[in-house]
């Protein structure tokens, strides 16, 4: 008699969109943490004439930016602040867990809204609110009410530190393709009400098995004007604000080099930083 067809062993291997770790994709994609520190550690000095040593880093995530404070001097100490547990407990599996035992014990996470951060974020040299997090804030009074309390969180002589994102490209509904080591970064501006300013983003993930990761993150935000949020600055009390522009690498890209500007070009897409004080 004929022997039966041997059984087939199924060769489906999972996609790497599958095993990827979104926030990792995150990090390495999205995030320069040495740079950014670099600029907040020589702005403060700069400014106030001394090395900031507590910082705050509101919409915290995965407190990666934390974990670069305390790596740069044994007397750094960094508070994180966020709302979502899970992405504070991935931060400390995959990022505080890199730190040696002394940095480790100079960083304080707290599952807090940023509107109620809590004693134990107060008296801060520094503030950071970074990658647009802020415009979580829908409203005027809304924004004013965080503005306000993160100048009550800081010491006399502390500094806000805010990123801004703005230009004609930024109206668009468009996605923006960049190559990273191993996968493709992939920015989405889905939807944009002019009547209201409501923006809808996504960040989704390419690999070259075929694979995507698609909505990894999805932000609900209003997308702010310039102006906009240097009155509700003042509003809130502050001072001062400074926009630093980012430089031009003669190819219609930035070169990563952000000064102070007293006039903005008119830019399709460009990025700052606000430097903001009490």
């Amino acid at each position: 008699m004929p022997k039966p067809p041997k059984k087939q062993r199924s060769s489906t291997k999972p996609t790497r969109a599958q095993r990827a770790d979104k926030h990792d994709l995150y990090q390495r994609s999205v995030q320069d943490v040495e740079s950014e520190i670099d600029f907040v550690d020589a702005q403060f000095k700069r400014i106030r004439k001394r090395r900031a040593a507590v910082l705050r880093e509101d919409f915290c995530g995965t407190a990666n930016s934390c974990c670069e404070w305390v790596r740069r001097r044994p007397g750094n100490r960094a508070i994180g602040v966020d709302l979502d547990q899970p992405t504070l407990d991935w931060g400390v599996a995959h990022n505080l867990s890199t730190l040696r035992p002394s940095q480790r014990d100079r960083i304080t996470l707290l599952n807090r809204n940023v509107l109620e951060p809590g004693p134990k974020a107060k008296r801060v040299d520094a503030v950071l609110a970074m990658n647009f997090s802020y415009w979580i804030f829908k409203t005027r009074d809304e924004l004013r009410e965080y503005f306000s309390t993160v100048r009550r969180s800081l010491v006399k002589d502390g500094l806000f530190f805010l990123d801004f994102y703005g230009g004609p490209d930024s109206l668009k509904v468009t996605r923006e393709r960049r190559d990273c080591r191993g996968f493709t970064y992939i920015w989405d501006q889905a939807e944009y009400d002019s009547l209201t300013g409501s923006y809808t983003c996504h960040i989704h993930f390419a690999f070259p098995d075929g694979s995507r990761l698609r909505n990894a993150f999805t932000y609900q935000w209003r997308l702010w004007n310039l102006t906009e949020i240097r009155d509700l600055l003042a509003e809130a009390g502050f001072s001062k604000s400074t926009v630093y522009l980012e430089g031009d690498d003669g190819e219609g890209g930035g070169d990563g080099q952000f000064a102070p500007a007293k006039v903005g070009e008119n830019c399709l897409a460009w990025l700052a930083y606000i430097v903001v004080e009490p």
